[in-house]
């Protein structure tokens, strides 16, 4: 019986690769283990397979006194249990082996050795799994529905691995059938977990993003590029009815001729269909990326018409004036256009409406220029004065420093004055 354990063992290090050796060292441990539960067994002791002819034995060990046991113990760090000694530091010459072989102790041999190998099987297909899957992050997977547990996480299989897609990563409006096929992205790889060491995502804005570079070639080629990705998935009201999601991801183009808006929304729509349909109805706007500021903010707010943007490079926040008609929409239903719009491109947005903005405007003391009431003497598009206060030494303030008054500009009316004014923001036609 021994022979065929160590031929079980040379079979399982060429199937699986698992070192040899491990497996011998493992084997030794659980067989000590086992012998350390037997009513005789010696205090201190040590099992040693003979590789060649697979003979086990067991050998009781006394230590001289000047070598402190204790020290050499080893123990359980969450336990506290004894596992046994560490003799990597002791001159074995010293100690007394006495072989203390139970007659039956090749019966519990060929039990422990088939736990041992089966243990160290799973252990090694983990170890491999986790080698396999730890550089996968943020990859797009495809997997088939298999169960839900009590806590209403569900089990996906990906064919060679068993993944989870925790309840916080779920989207609060999808239903995962059994057998279904869905796509996924993956978020973590817990090499400790007792379960699924892959986790799943259907909320990640990643998804979005590896969905559109699945569909579309120039993404995937490079020559079109998602900067950025805004998702708010979808959930359920206060009244329990589902709300759909809604993402917006902005695009720039690193070839030219290349649109691409037109590249992600494909012929006839194609491409975002494919897209919107993987996200369960989930809408989705395609924004042009652009590093100037206003326009990317006045972008961002579609499919809102904008009419002005006055930004405050310092305070990263933008005014966003739009037709009185647009403010809801520009808003959007709960905030979530404005919301999205904010997360895209990264400043703090406070829209209002033209009436608004007049109003705003009308509340404030006008008084005569030369009194120098110390606010600033630009005209905005509205045909009022900028209300910021002017900086130090001018007329202007930090964001109408380059404003071009219309008398200068050859007698131009208001509107051509505020197109000039650069640093203001910009008028967005319709």
């Amino acid at each position: 019986m021994s022979r065929e354990i160590i031929e079980a063992l040379r079979q399982i290090e060429s199937e699986k690769g698992i070192a040899f050796e491990a497996l011998v060292e493992a084997l030794e441990d659980a067989l000590l283990s086992a012998y350390k539960k037997s009513p005789d067994a010696a205090e201190y002791a040590t099992v040693e397979v003979d590789t060649e002819t697979g003979d086990i034995r067991v050998y009781q060990l006394v230590f001289p006194e000047h070598i402190d046991v204790e020290a050499l113990k080893v123990r359980d760090e969450e336990t506290g249990e004894e596992l046994g000694l560490d003799l990597s530091g002791v001159d074995m010459s010293q100690v007394q082996r006495i072989e203390v072989t139970p007659d039956d102790f090749g019966r519990i041999a060929a039990m422990t050795a088939r736990q041992v190998i089966m243990q160290r099987i799973r252990e090694a297909e983990r170890d491999l799994m986790y080698e396999e899957y730890a550089d996968r992050i943020g990859e797009l997977v495809t997997g088939i529905v298999q169960q839900s547990d009590p806590r209403h996480n569900i089990l996906v299989d990906l064919g060679r691995v068993e993944a989870e897609l925790p309840r916080s990563e779920q989207v609060e409006t999808e239903h995962y059938e059994h057998g279904a096929r869905i796509k996924a992205v993956i978020v973590a790889v817990d090499p400790a977990a007792k379960g699924p060491q892959v986790k799943l995502s259907r909320r990640s804005e990643e998804l979005v993003r590896r969905l559109f570079e699945l569909e579309v070639p120039e993404i995937a080629d490079g020559l079109v590029e998602i900067v950025q990705v805004a998702r708010e998935p979808g959930y359920r009201g206060r009244d329990g009815k589902p709300v759909t999601g809604r993402c917006k991801i902005a695009v720039v183009s690193h070839a030219d001729g290349v649109d691409p808006v037109g590249a992600c929304v494909g012929p006839r729509g194609s491409r975002v269909r494919m897209v919107v349909s993987e996200l369960r109805g989930e809408r989705v706007d395609i924004i042009p990326y652009h590093e100037d500021p206003a326009r990317f903010v006045a972008k961002a707010l579609s499919p809102a018409r904008v009419r002005e943007v006055i930004v405050d490079d310092e305070e990263r926040s933008a005014t966003i004036i739009v037709p009185d008609d647009q403010l809801s929409l520009a808003i959007g239903k709960d905030g979530q256009n404005a919301r999205l719009a904010s997360k895209l491109t990264g400043w703090r947005i406070d829209i209002k409406s033209q009436s608004q903005m007049a109003e705003d405007e009308e509340s404030l003391e006008f008084v005569d220029e030369e009194a120098g009431d110390g606010r600033c003497q630009a005209m905005t598009l509205t045909g009022k004065r900028c209300p910021n206060q002017a900086e130090p030494g001018s007329k202007y303030c930090s964001i109408h420093a380059g404003y071009v008054p219309p008398a200068a500009a050859g007698g131009a009316d208001e509107a051509a004055a505020g197109a000039a004014d650069a640093a203001a923001g910009e008028q967005v036609e319709e």
